[in-house]
């Protein structure tokens, strides 16, 4: 089980095994399969409708009015749905699945009740790993129920937010087993940001238009901001695939998000914007193919809890069929940039810097100052000169000055 302290309520019912009442008196279900001889009363349990009573060759037989207990029918999931009793295809290659996703709450009614009827009936346990997750609860911590009347329909805020907005909020900040509290305003961020990912992928692909030498850049021409963020989306890479096979997928997705919208779209998009508006810059098609491979990696990353947008923005970006069926993002040696990666941290905490102390003084964004850059350190000053043109913008500077002393 993840997380492993469900393990208790597992063993708990299989060590206090009570007797189970299959019968339920309902109007749907499976109907129990035995069959009472109106004359007799001999009890005939049988896959198919008798024609007579083996005991007295009575032919006038009644089914059993009562079904089958929903768990019971339930827990032939795993296997039913593949074609079992029959040796299928299906049944041989996707039984056992991997992993079963389900709440605390069904544990014993469910999860415990598949794993039994499995040996039973096919000699193998139906899957491999149990996910659990927990409740989602209205905003005060209350079970959502309809004598409450505090549930929420699903389609009215798919219909508002939409799909990618809903599932999002579902998953981040979660952990796995532990109920979450649903917030309105959790949905309008998540949508947000999916308004984020669109504008930032529509300004991508407006500037990757009529230029067919993308795909053909020449790597050597790749600046310090371009190897930091390639460093950065190669690294998450690791990360979130690490989480992922963890079972962590909120970490994972909070990774991701934070990428996005921090590192890509607030620091590197805005770093690449003098170059991209400069037609006779050499690095502009540099520029160009590192926004193009980033963004892909990161829907790549982004589509498990997204997978709408992201599927809309992949093909129209890469050209290919789908995103579902292109290959996870790997983590390379050969893209990690240590080095370019302190340059642009660097630069980053300066100009996080400047604009605290702009902020403090309330000097507004459109008021361009010299900006000073002092350091005795050969090193540091170069890092600066390197990256000047983007750092004087995001320092909103009139002129960046570089010197040893003050």
């Amino acid at each position: 089980f993840v997380p492993e302290r469900f393990d208790k309520i597992y063993l708990h019912w299989l060590e206090n095994i009570r007797d189970w009442c299959i019968s339920r008196q309902l109007w749907w279900g499976h109907r129990i399969p035995a069959y009472y001889c109106d004359d007799c009363g001999e009890i005939v349990v049988s896959k198919e409708a008798p024609a007579v009573c083996p005991k007295c060759g009575c032919t006038r037989l009644t089914q059993d009015a009562d079904t089958l207990d929903t768990w019971f029918s339930s827990a032939l999931w795993p296997f039913s749905t593949l074609g079992w009793p029959k040796d299928t295809e299906e049944l041989d290659y996707f039984y056992p699945t991997d992993v079963l996703v389900t709440g605390y709450d069904i544990i014993f009614f469910w999860v415990i009740r598949m794993v039994f009827s499995g040996y039973e009936q096919t000699g193998k346990s139906p899957f491999h790993h149990v996910l659990i997750h927990g409740l989602v609860r209205d905003s005060q911590g209350r079970k959502m129920s309809k004598s409450l009347g505090n549930g929420i329909d699903p389609l009215e805020i798919i219909d508002k937010y939409g799909a990618d907005a809903l599932r999002l909020t579902l998953v981040t900040g979660n952990a796995p087993g532990n109920d979450m509290r649903f917030y309105m305003e959790r949905v309008e961020s998540s949508r947000n940001f999916a308004n984020k990912v669109w504008n930032a992928s529509r300004f991508i692909m407006m500037n990757m238009a009529d230029e067919p030498s993308v795909e053909a850049v020449d790597r050597n021409r790749l600046t310090a901001a371009d190897r930091w963020i390639l460093s950065k989306v190669n690294r998450l890479a690791k990360e979130v695939t690490d989480n992922m096979d963890s079972f962590e997928l909120g970490i994972a997705v909070q990774k991701i998000y934070d990428f996005i919208w921090d590192e890509f779209c607030d620091w590197y998009i805005e770093m690449v914007k003098p170059r991209l508006w400069n037609q006779e810059d050499e690095t502009r098609d540099a520029a160009l193919w590192t926004l193009k491979q980033v963004l892909i990696n990161a829907l790549k990353m982004l589509h498990p809890y997204m997978p709408f947008i992201t599927e809309e923005i992949f093909c129209n970006l890469s050209g290919e069929e789908s995103i579902m069926i292109s290959d996870w993002p790997v983590y390379q040696a050969q893209w990690e940039f240590a080095s370019e990666e302190h340059e642009i941290e660097t630069m980053k905490e300066a100009v996080r810097g400047i604009r605290n102390a702009r902020a403090n003084m309330n000097v507004p964004n459109s008021k361009k100052a010299t900006v000073y850059v002092v350091s005795e350190n050969p090193k540091v000053r170069d890092i600066f000169e390197r990256g000047r043109v983007f750092f004087s913008v995001l320092s909103f500077a009139s002129e960046v000055v570089i010197q040893s002393d003050k």
